[in-house]
């Protein structure tokens, strides 16, 4: 989500790395709702909201079962992912780039992988179980959201398809951001849908706001 579509809805630009077409960072789970009701208000008939942990992860993998989107850790590079340059740490001094920067996914979704972790709609479970589930959706309750794909100040590690992660919902950093996705829950998982889920995701590490935090 760039920040000039935030700019456009919101009337104000949160992000520590500004640029019309940089994905818009330092938001909580609770600023993209906010987003999400105002943008729905001028369109209803979207019916838009965070996609499910499931649905992200559908997207990203893009029809894949490897570690990332295009293979293995092997061909992971700063050429495809936006991310600290190290396999296990994070690096403070890298930035956000502007949307499609890095090759789409075979869905043509951009920055699936780092660039800004990106808030999802479920409250984080620590495991889904062993059976096998159709559209399954995290913990009924909780006190933390999930976030999923890494970002420009993460490792390698922590951007691949299967990596999770969590913050409070009232979180902000400038690593954080989100993409949304239109259509109802429910309503099938697979090529069609993830290729519903725009914009683009925002993350960062520095405030831009006061009371929020930094990177820790």
């Amino acid at each position: 989500m760039t920040q000039a579509l935030w700019q456009a809805v919101m009337g104000n630009n949160p992000s520590y790395f500004k640029g019309e077409q940089r994905l818009v960072d330092s938001v909580s789970w609770e600023d993209a709702q906010a987003f999400l009701q105002k943008l729905s208000q001028a369109y209803p008939q979207l019916a838009l909201r965070l996609p499910t942990e499931a649905e992200w992860e559908c997207a990203c993998r893009a029809g894949t079962n490897t570690a990332f989107a295009f293979g293995s850790k092997a061909e992971l590079n700063l050429g495809r992912v936006n991310y600290s340059g190290e396999w296990n740490n994070h690096n403070l001094k890298g930035a956000t780039q502007p949307v499609k920067t890095y090759p789409p996914n075979t869905w043509g979704l951009y920055e699936m992988h780092g660039n800004v972790w990106e808030w999802c709609e479920d409250w984080y479970a620590s495991d889904y179980g062993a059976e096998p589930q159709t559209d399954p959706r995290g913990a009924g309750s909780g006190e933390q959201r999930v976030v999923r794909g890494g970002s420009w100040f993460s490792g390698g590690r922590y951007c691949r398809s299967a990596d999770r992660d969590r913050h409070a919902p009232d979180n902000w950093y400038s690593y954080l951001g989100f993409r949304f996705a239109l259509g109802h829950l429910s309503s099938g998982i697979g090529q069609e849908q993830a290729g519903s889920l725009s914009g683009q995701a925002r993350h960062g590490v520095a405030p831009a706001r006061a009371g929020g935090q930094t990177a820790g």
